[in-house]
């Protein structure tokens, strides 16, 4: 009985070991992409916007009669998952893009794939091609579609998966879309940046804020 007892207990050390080293080894896999104190490692892009850090979070408030801004990673990205939490304000458009870059034409024009962000009942985790002359890429915002995964006045989890020309999106756990992408789009930025947007707004309106934390990636 004694020698039984002794081996079930070995194997379930080992077995706890190995699930704690796989978690361990799950986790190391994802890059923190902002340290909850400062903007290293990140730019600012086209609009004039602000963004600060506030209790762990970057803070995005609009500024009347600014195009659109974003506040970008410098490293670029291809094939990837993307984790972050955020909280926006009611009336303000968002968004996260992915694969993103600059182009120079008179105003330092950013552009890419875009998964929306936006309260509830609304198109967020949809897909939008912001710059790229499409519109949206997701056919269903076109046909009216909406959904309420989004918590309004809370934090929000998003995760976004972009292999090859496929991007797949969940909020709150609950999948939006899986969405492959046009040759076109997919060809126009296989890779590039991530930029948090903070959409432009009218004279006279605002201001309104979105936080995002938790930022992590992982490359695949």
């Amino acid at each position: 009985m004694k020698t039984t007892l002794s081996k079930f207990f070995l194997l379930s050390l080992w077995a706890a070991a190995t699930s704690l080293f796989a978690d361990s080894h799950g986790d190391h896999d994802w890059k923190s992409l902002f340290n909850g104190k400062t903007l290293a490692g990140w730019g600012v892009v086209q609009g004039y916007a602000n963004y600060y850090v506030e209790d762990g979070a970057i803070l995005g408030r609009t500024a009347e009669s600014s195009p659109n801004t974003f506040i970008t990673t410098y490293e670029k990205y291809g094939d990837f998952e993307l984790k972050f939490e955020v909280k926006v304000d009611e009336g303000l458009n968002s968004g996260v893009q992915i694969r993103s870059h600059s182009r120079d034409f008179g105003t330092r024009r950013y552009f890419g794939t875009q998964v929306e962000i936006e309260t509830s009942p609304g198109q967020s985790g949809f897909i939008y091609g912001e710059g790229l002359n499409t519109g949206w890429v997701s056919k269903e915002p076109s046909e009216g579609a909406s959904h309420k995964y989004v918590k309004n006045d809370d934090w929000n989890e998003f995760h976004i998966i972009a292999k090859g020309d496929t991007i797949t999106t969940f909020i709150n756990r609950k999948q939006v879309t899986e969405l492959k992408l046009p040759r076109t789009v997919y060809r126009e930025s296989p890779s590039g940046s991530i930029g948090l947007q903070v959409h432009g707004i009218k004279a006279g309106t605002g201001p309104y804020e979105v936080r995002w934390r938790n930022i992590k990636i992982k490359e695949l």
